[in-house]
């Protein structure tokens, strides 16, 4: 079951991606480059929370993972051993009406006719094989000896190290090696704004086991995956676990997940958890001639480890995120009359500026000084933002349609102009709620530390 679409929904998003300096179309002053991106202040922020975290969960906070951070540019013979030289490739189709390039399992079929899905157009070419991969030289000659490519996926150098990580690490199986970084595709037809793009970042695991636990630590990853979205504020009502067919899945493979989420333009895959066997292992160990093989020494047993990927996009996490977030709802404007509210309800340890300060008025240099201290005194623990233009009513505003989860006001109050006793006290408010409680300046650390953490 596939959930329905919500074009408005997602035009929302896109225009406050836009317009709140989360994501760019890249070289938009030039016309833009499709399927690449650009993000802004708040976006890299974002982005950069996702993957810190993942990296904490995944590898600071187990004893059996270890990092990696392989080149991009990738030998041929590395990608010619994994099959991508060969077969990763797409259907390409190109629809003679309107131009369009297209892959054939984009096309429409109507009374048993295949169509083009942008015009309707019937005069369509044959289907050809199209190559995914990024094609480039290395060094001074540009002939066959110096091509490399830019790597379609995080996962072969993890692939071709596992060797000389495993003797540095000393890990005992089942270990696994953890890496985030770029990947690039020439993607026909990149769509839904960052969902498929030509340029994008993986977060993924290779989590390296004898072959009778691979199973078992299918379903075991499956279920640490899941933990984590919904650890990251995305709901396990709009995730969903698809059990991927015999027919779809690689040769290889004994068994994959799709974990998929309800974007506005439809269900689909946040990320892959997949039982690869020892296929990737055995290939590089044929291929370079060079044993890739564990050594147990308890047992005194050689064999080649079998293998559980779970390979997640940043970037549709990120866009599952401030879909997740993003939310309308009623709020007092400064006059007291209701208005929409545009909010983005992000996970406090996910939101890209975790605490604003505003003093009353910025006119009032007493006010200013204390809410200037208060910046001082948070920012070595959180990202702050310090705002005085504009009413505080507007100003809460600006930082709901970021998801800024908490905002402190310095008031009179804060001076004890009104009130002896509430001197050095301050106006917390809550994002969601809305509400506001009055908290000691000398409190702030450590109220706000366990909530964003």
């Amino acid at each position: 079951m596939s959930a329905p679409s919500d074009a408005q929904r997602m035009e929302k998003i896109v225009s406050l991606c836009k317009r709140r300096g989360f994501i760019f179309q890249s070289s938009e002053i030039y016309g833009g480059l499709n399927g690449l991106w650009d993000y802004g202040p708040l976006g890299v922020e974002l982005k950069r929370n996702l993957k810190n975290y993942w990296w904490r969960v995944t590898v600071h906070e187990r004893d059996d993972v270890v990092g990696l951070d392989g080149s991009i540019l990738t030998h041929p013979a590395v990608l010619k051993a994994s099959g991508h030289v060969e077969g990763f490739s797409d259907p390409m189709i190109d629809c003679r009406t309107c131009k369009a390039h297209l892959r054939l399992d984009q096309l429409v079929e109507k009374k048993g006719i295949k169509q083009c899905p942008s015009c309707g157009g019937k005069d369509l070419t044959e289907a050809r094989q199209f190559n995914l991969m990024f094609e480039t030289h290395v060094g001074a000659a540009a002939d066959e000896s110096s091509i490399a490519y830019l790597r379609p996926e995080t996962a072969q150098s993890i692939f071709v190290q596992f060797k000389n990580v495993l003797e540095v690490s000393r890990k005992k199986l089942p270990f696994g090696i953890a890496q985030i970084g770029k990947a690039f595709r020439n993607e026909i037809n990149p769509r839904n704004f960052t969902f498929r793009s030509r340029e994008f970042e993986q977060m993924e695991l290779e989590y390296f086991c004898r072959p009778e636990q691979g199973m078992e630590l299918l379903e075991y990853w499956r279920e640490e995956r899941l933990k984590f979205y919904e650890s990251i504020g995305i709901s396990r009502a709009n995730l969903h676990v698809r059990n991927v067919p015999d027919e779809e899945r690689a040769f290889y493979s004994k068994g994959t997940y799709d974990i998929e989420y309800d974007f506005p333009f439809g269900r689909h895959e946040l990320e892959g958890v997949a039982y690869r066997t020892d296929y990737d292992l055995s290939q590089h160990q044929k291929a370079s001639g060079k044993s890739l093989e564990y050594f147990d020494e308890e047992t005194k047993e050689k064999l080649i480890p079998h293998v559980v990927e779970p390979s997640a996009g940043v970037d549709r996490t990120l866009l599952a995120l401030i879909c997740e977030g993003y939310a309308e709802d009623q709020a007092p404007n400064d006059k007291g009359e209701m208005e929409t509210r545009t909010v983005l309800r992000f996970h406090p340890r996910i939101a890209p500026i975790k605490c604003a300060i505003f003093p009353l008025l910025k006119n009032k240099e007493p006010l200013v000084v204390k809410a200037k201290e208060i910046v001082q005194l948070l920012r070595p623990h959180m990202t702050v933002f310090y705002d005085e233009s504009g009413a505080i009513g507007r100003r809460y505003r600006r930082q709901d349609e970021i998801g800024t989860p908490f905002g402190v006001t310095v008031d009179f109050e804060t001076l004890g102009e009104r009130d002896a006793a509430l001197r050095d006290t301050v106006t917390l408010r809550d994002r969601d709620s809305m509400k506001q409680k009055r908290v000691a300046i000398k409190d702030l650390v450590e109220t706000l530390t366990p909530r964003i953490r």
